[in-house]
């Protein structure tokens, strides 16, 4: 069964809807141009892969698999490197070894990476010093600094410069997670120099040895360790799905079951801003084949999940729909548990991922804002 549940969705039909979140470029040629570009570029995840992803998603509803989401809040041009790529990577496999050993269960790996550049904006202005310009939305729409109209302005070439670093971003990805850098003996290697000397340094170093233990173990039981699932790991990647210009130029029909891919990322996310029925996100994401990611915060009622599910998993798929809570502590004490039972009362099955870090921000006393 599919997600969609009319003929008429295509790639553009998000484009009847009302759109927000969505910039205006002033130089509307140029806008095509890059979209005409992008949808000629090759896919950045193939369907098989997200296929691969859809299955282990299902085994976490069944709560057969934990999910492990974990990246930057925004990438930027300027930070881009191999070395910031492998750190992140290299912290997602130490903490995934730490739950799988922990919980005795397989960890579905998502890097929120390779595409992560817009960002929702509560304001479509800025003013500073009396000047007022449009946010800045992202990397992939425009610049933050200087504080200038020409920086501000949404330029479409941004777009396919965020295409090619998020190439570049998964051609190390797949290096990585296929080379043998991901190889369990090896799991030494992966610690980070600044934790080396710290109590959670040590308590890793503890488990490393424990888990090597084991592999020695298997190993004397005539065990190949040098097997694909010792060498390799699946690594996944997501995005929130913002910019829909660019990410309808990467949706691609696949070859061979003739569904619609979104080939930017593996899942895409739906933010608590973008996520109202009716409006264009939904549109667009309601017609893909992808896992699709919802983010629920505590102004949702459990209707509005309901409903949610109703359009984007109608034949209630296990694995197609991730409901990501981003809500304060209390927020979730008060409104969490009416939400799970009305799913469960309803039969729905979800992926549950908690994310602690947005909805718990503060400002530290140096006025930069943190997460509790």
């Amino acid at each position: 069964g599919s997600a969609i549940t009319s003929s008429n969705w295509s790639p553009s039909s998000w484009r009847q809807k009302e759109a927000k979140q969505i910039p205006k470029y002033p130089d509307e040629e140029a806008l095509k141009e890059a979209e005409a570009k992008l949808s000629k570029s090759a896919p950045l995840v193939f369907a098989g892969e997200v296929r691969n992803l859809s299955d282990q998603l299902a085994n976490a509803a069944r709560g057969d698999a934990f999910v492990l989401f974990g990246g930057d809040c925004a990438e930027s041009f300027d930070e881009f490197s191999t070395d910031h790529i492998r750190d992140t990577f290299r912290v997602i496999l130490q903490m995934a070894l730490i739950l799988t050993h922990a919980g005795s269960k397989p960890v579905v790996k998502i890097g929120r990476m390779a595409g992560q550049f817009a960002k929702p904006r509560s304001e479509p202005t800025e003013t500073i010093d009396g000047v007022t310009l449009p946010s800045y939305q992202g990397d992939n729409i425009n610049k933050e600094y200087p504080f200038t109209a020409e920086a501000r302005r949404a330029n479409p070439d941004r777009m396919i410069q965020a295409y090619d670093q998020c190439s570049q971003t998964l051609n190390i990805l797949r290096a990585f997670s296929s080379g043998g850098y991901a190889n369990l003996s090896r799991l030494h290697s992966w610690t980070l120099d600044f934790v080396e000397m710290t109590p959670a340094g040590s308590r890793y170093r503890k488990l490393a040895g424990v888990v090597e233990e084991s592999l020695r173990f298997m190993k004397a039981c005539g065990v190949n360790l040098n097997s694909p699932q010792f060498e390799k790991v699946d690594f996944f990647t997501a995005h929130e799905c913002l910019l829909l210009p660019y990410e309808e130029a990467m949706t691609r029909v696949d070859s061979i079951t003739g569904k619609w891919y979104d080939t930017s990322a593996h899942l895409l996310w739906v933010g608590e801003r973008t996520r109202q029925p009716g409006f264009a996100h939904f549109e667009f994401v309601r017609g893909l084949e992808n896992p699709l990611g919802v983010k629920i915060s505590d102004k949702a009622s459990p209707e509005d999940v309901l409903e949610i599910l109703d359009t984007f998993n109608p034949d209630n798929i296990p694995g197609r729909v991730t409901l990501i809570t981003r809500m304060t502590a209390d927020g979730i004490r008060a409104k969490l548990p009416a939400i799970i039972k009305a799913v469960q009362a309803e039969g729905r099955h979800v992926v549950w991922v908690s994310d602690p870090v947005h909805g718990n921000g503060f400002k530290a006393e140096n006025g930069y804002k943190t997460r509790s």
